[in-house]
């Protein structure tokens, strides 16, 4: 049995032998490193996304803005503007692509997570990673040598914390006892999905993760991978990838490659979704940010036209999952 059956926003993103699309804050397209992030726009976005039944909406954890490393992404805290989301959203999933665990405390991580996915009725996904920004680690006073075991300390505290009450633990960073964290997730966990490597071998990805977020990659080698990870689990663990999306007025435009992804015509955009799914990969995450065409258009094209062919996951296919 999966644990995560009853979780609204797992089942609305992951089915085995299934794909879905979500979407990456800012929903917009922009030059250089900062987005306008106008509140409104990314709201009525937003809903818009929920309505033509994309699976999923995320938010990323970039801290400062680095000249030297470039885009930062969506540039508000993650857990205030994944608050602001829930407020104004009722059924799409909630993501994060990816926390970064060395950077903050697991116990303020775990609080944060399970307010969010308490709140949001359930709904928040969890992606977590090491941090690959050098300029990060002095200014938090973390030692870039120790991520991989601040990385494992991270995970095995909030599964603990969300699972237990009354937890007794010892670690580097927690030295808890006599205390209990709330609020617990109503299935006393949240799916946590690890990014890329994360410092980690694949076989501690495959047995503490519950699902793994990698990069774009050539269809062989992301076949591989996901064959080579699956064959060290015990049950389904959903894979997803991001990828950046220039979508042409022609239907019909082949791809070239951009960073990490294509200009591309939505059907050959359809034909290569598909062969993600065969390949093995769960859920894409589009990256809206160099594109050519007004949002609007681009959203409501994908939606019309490409979701159909992986659409969100609804109750009744969840049983089943």
């Amino acid at each position: 049995m999966n644990r995560f059956a009853q979780h609204k926003g797992y089942r609305r993103t992951f089915k085995e032998n299934h794909l879905t699309l979500g979407l990456f804050f800012p929903i917009e397209s922009y030059e250089g490193s900062i987005p306008e992030m106008n509140i409104e726009k990314q709201m009525q976005l937003a809903k818009r996304a929920e309505e033509l039944h994309f699976a999923a909406l995320y938010v990323r954890d970039v801290p400062f803005h680095d000249p030297n490393f470039g885009d930062v992404g969506q540039i508000y805290d993650p857990w205030v503007y994944l608050g602001y989301l829930a407020a104004h959203t009722k059924h799409i999933a909630l993501g994060t692509a990816s926390i970064i665990l060395t950077l903050r405390h697991p116990l303020h991580v775990a609080k944060a997570a399970a307010s969010v996915d308490k709140m949001s009725g359930e709904r928040l996904i969890l992606g977590v990673a090491t941090g690959d920004r050098p300029i990060e680690f002095p200014a938090f006073s973390v030692n870039p040598e120790e991520r991989v075991l601040l990385f494992q300390e991270a995970v095995t505290v909030m599964k603990k914390v969300w699972r237990e009450h009354f937890p007794v633990i010892e670690s580097p960073r927690v030295h808890m006892s006599g205390g209990d964290l709330i609020p617990k997730p109503q299935c006393a966990d949240i799916p946590m999905l690890v990014t890329g490597h994360s410092s980690q071998s694949i076989e501690w990805i495959a047995e503490n993760g519950d699902g793994w977020l990698y990069y774009p990659r050539n269809l062989q080698f992301q076949a591989e991978l996901i064959k080579n990870w699956r064959a060290k689990t015990d049950r389904f663990k959903p894979f997803g990838q991001s990828l950046y999306v220039d979508l042409t007025e022609d239907p019909d435009h082949p791809p070239l490659p951009i960073h990490l992804g294509f200009r591309i015509g939505r059907n050959p955009l359809i034909a290569f979704l598909h062969s993600l799914k065969t390949a093995g990969v769960n859920h894409v995450i589009i990256n809206l940010k160099y594109g050519h065409r007004p949002v609007d258009e681009v959203l409501e094209e994908l939606g019309e036209e490409v979701v159909p062919h992986f659409p969100a996951i609804t109750s009744d296919e969840a049983k089943d999952a």
